[in-house]
């Protein structure tokens, strides 16, 4: 009888404990402290859809392009304890509690819980299904169908097309960024648009930005001696006559610039997606 009272005693303290543990957890994640003078970024799995901010003193905005990235800052110093609350694209309440911390405030969260290598942004989308977009990008990334030739390297830098794939109206670019050199590679910007093959000395160049839905991973850093492969989905499109689709990479601090070309040959044997 005693045996049997002290395991129940030990059972309650250990689910306590547990319990206790868990309420930390949550509690940390869920108290953010925001300073007067440093941003804090909030990432979220899926697109902002609504938010409400339970005091004017605090200042909250979506990151400029990036629909599930919302920006905070404390509007007032010492501003009294507040909430957010956030609804997210796949039906999902977020609430947080807001407090005031000039000297370490939060600077980042990841509210989707994630593996920290895991990360996503949604680029600006209105009206389309950003779940089934997520889901054709990542069958995209692990499809074995692969095309040759698109490639441009320079300085021990290489970026690649290796994939291209299409459902309905959106179409997956399959990216890998190379890293051959012994110095790491941080990405300033990466654009994508279409432009006139070549330029006429007496005309300006047209060039007409494609802005991505979707990216399924962080290509902001390759270390050296690696590589990152990311899916781009992006609205469809044919290249006119005459014209070409370019994606460009810019060095961060640096001159390792690269450059590709697309011309609507390369387009027609791109591998259409089948249904979920």
């Amino acid at each position: 009888m005693r045996n049997l009272k002290i395991s129940i005693i030990i059972c309650i303290f250990l689910t306590v404990i547990s319990g206790y543990a868990q309420y930390n957890s949550k509690a940390e994640y869920n108290n953010i402290q925001l300073s007067y003078s440093k941003t804090t970024s909030i990432l979220f799995p899926y697109a902002v859809k609504s938010l409400d901010i339970g005091s004017r003193d605090v200042l909250v905005q979506k990151a400029k392009g990036v629909e599930n990235i919302l920006l905070l800052k404390a509007g007032k110093q010492n501003f009294l304890q507040t909430n957010l609350t956030v609804v997210t694209s796949d039906g999902k309440l977020y609430s947080f509690i807001l407090n005031f911390d000039d000297l370490c405030p939060t600077l980042h969260i990841d509210a989707g819980l994630r593996n920290a290598d895991d990360r996503q942004l949604l680029f600006s989308l209105e009206n389309e299904n950003q779940k089934e977009i997520k889901d054709y990008a990542m069958l995209a990334l692990s499809k074995k169908n692969k095309v040759s030739g698109l490639n441009s390297r320079r300085s021990e830098i290489e970026i690649r097309v290796d994939g291209i794939f299409i459902h309905q109206d959106i179409m997956y670019f399959r990216v890998s960024l190379g890293n051959y050199s012994k110095i790491n590679y941080d990405v300033d910007q990466l654009r994508f648009f279409i432009r006139d093959q070549r330029k006429s000395k007496r005309t300006a160049s047209q060039e007409i930005e494609v802005i991505p839905f979707f990216s399924t991973g962080d290509f902001s850093r390759i270390y050296d001696k690696s590589e990152v492969i990311t899916v781009f989905a992006l609205p469809k499109f044919t290249i006119p006559e005459k014209k070409k689709f370019t994606m460009q990479v810019f060095e961060k601090n640096g001159g390792r610039h690269l450059e590709l070309d697309i011309k609507n040959r390369n387009l027609v044997n791109l591998e259409i997606l089948g249904n979920l």
